[in-house]
């Protein structure tokens, strides 16, 4: 029998705050914002974008803006004023950012791949649509894997812990990594609750409402749909770019 000591692990962290107790010793970090930064970053690739740098402040776009960049803002799940789109997945479905590199600055999703890559030798970007390409590479890698949930304004939330617990759930039902972390057992067992039904169990989430009221249900819908694309966004440098073109 394997030495359990030896299997990597797979750890599901449920905030960027908690991020400092979970950092090491994990190779691989997975920053997961189902609703909406990383199904739009998994969108935009899946529809043509070159790349996409992700910024933690609007201040920081605006200035890629002004260097000719074309660059995107949300907040609080509304466009910043000043610019013509935000992280609705919809926005990267057009000619107009097929082969472009795009600056993109949202509320929680862009901070947490900010934070990740500070400490992380490979951080990609994970979503239920991009699940099952994304889990079958990580097992592959056979390396420490950090699930890192964007969260809410550095709070838990349903949707991303979901997801996490998707990816831990497939990983560990290999028999080939292991988890120690009361949190990615319960992100598993969550999303053993939800998979039946996403759209049901999550109706009363939080931001699922937020965003509701926003009149963003066509969004919602879509970021709630698994595997409707191969594509694995990984950080190299300061953006992001396709796994494939390494």
């Amino acid at each position: 029998m394997e030495d359990q000591n030896e299997r990597p692990y797979v750890e599901v962290c449920f905030s960027p705050r908690q991020f400092p107790l979970y950092k090491d010793p994990h190779d691989i970090i997975v920053v997961i914002d189902v609703l909406r930064a990383t199904s739009a970053i998994c969108a935009a690739f899946e529809h043509g974008v070159e790349a996409i740098i992700p910024v933690s402040s609007i201040e920081e776009a605006r200035d890629l803006q002004d260097q000719g960049y074309l660059a995107a803002a949300e907040r609080n799940g509304e466009i910043v004023d000043g610019f013509e789109f935000g992280n609705s997945p919809f926005s990267y479905m057009t000619e107009r950012t097929k082969g472009k590199t795009v600056a993109l600055s949202t509320t929680n999703g862009t901070r947490a791949i900010n934070i990740a890559k500070v400490s992380a030798k490979t951080v990609v970007i994970g979503a239920l649509s991009n699940l099952d390409a994304l889990t079958d590479w990580l097992i592959k890698q056979e390396r420490n894997v950090l699930c890192l949930c964007s969260g809410w304004k550095d709070k838990f939330n349903l949707e991303d812990t979901i997801c996490a617990g998707a990816i831990a759930d497939a990983l560990m039902s290999t028999g080939n990594f292991q988890s120690t972390e009361d949190s990615s057992i319960a992100a598993k067992y969550l999303y053993q609750s939800a998979r039946d039904n996403y759209f049901g169990f999550l109706k009363s989430s939080s931001h699922r409402r937020r965003l509701k009221k926003l009149n963003l249900n066509e969004d919602i819908k879509f970021c709630l749909t698994p595997n409707q694309t191969q594509v694995i966004p990984i950080l190299k440098g300061d953006r992001l770019t396709l796994l494939n073109q390494e």
